[in-house]
């Protein structure tokens, strides 16, 4: 069996929908398993000027090409709270790629970053799967907070870097928050369900 990657998606923009230059951010807690351990890394994007769904679509486009950088084939799981997103890669792009990317209704929004995204995608298994945000869920909300940060402070990470996620955690849990929960069997959780060959609902808890 190929090797098992979750990823935890969020995307930032300040202002969304506002006339003018809008900043954005994107960002994602890559976990997967490296011996008896868990290994995570954060990779984090900032845009001068963009939407949440062009943010979704580039933070999506970079997991895949961080994970394939070692040119390994991965089963891949991506968690995120973009129904445009998920639904579009769960049920649009296919029949849009074979219409020669076109689509009855007019032209397709961000057809490029589709296009970007479909071609990154071939280079996994991936399954999408879509869960609702601030709804206290700790890795959409820790991908959000990368996403946010990088909004507002305007910086990228360069490629995937070391997680920070433990320590946000250990801080909102000193404060009461996320009692009891436990990353590592989430992640055991989720990483058998994959192995089983389980197929994800378009929303799952």
């Amino acid at each position: 069996m190929s090797r098992v990657a979750i990823v935890h998606l969020d995307e930032s923009c300040l202002g969304n929908g506002r006339e003018g230059e809008n900043p954005g951010g994107t960002g994602g807690l890559i976990e997967a398993r490296s011996g008896r351990r868990i290994q995570r890394r954060d990779f984090y994007i900032a845009s001068p000027a963009t939407t949440n769904n062009r943010m979704a679509l580039l933070g999506a486009t970079t997991a895949m090409r961080l994970l394939a950088a070692k040119g390994n084939r991965l089963r891949v799981l991506i968690v995120s709270d973009s129904e445009y997103l998920v639904k579009g890669m769960r049920e649009w792009v296919s029949g849009w790629a074979a219409r020669g990317w076109t689509r009855k209704t007019g032209p397709i929004e961000n057809l490029a970053l589709w296009q970007d995204l479909a071609e990154a995608v071939r280079l996994h298994e991936v399954q999408w799967t879509w869960v609702r945000g601030h709804a206290k869920h700790p890795k959409n909300e820790y991908a959000d907070w990368l996403a946010v940060t990088a909004a507002r402070e305007r910086k990228s990470s360069e490629g995937a870097v070391q997680s920070e996620f433990l320590e946000w955690l250990a801080g909102r849990q000193a404060k009461g928050s996320y009692a009891g929960y436990d990353p590592d069997a989430e992640f055991d959780r989720l990483e058998q369900r994959i192995a089983a060959g389980e197929s994800f609902a378009l929303a799952e808890s």
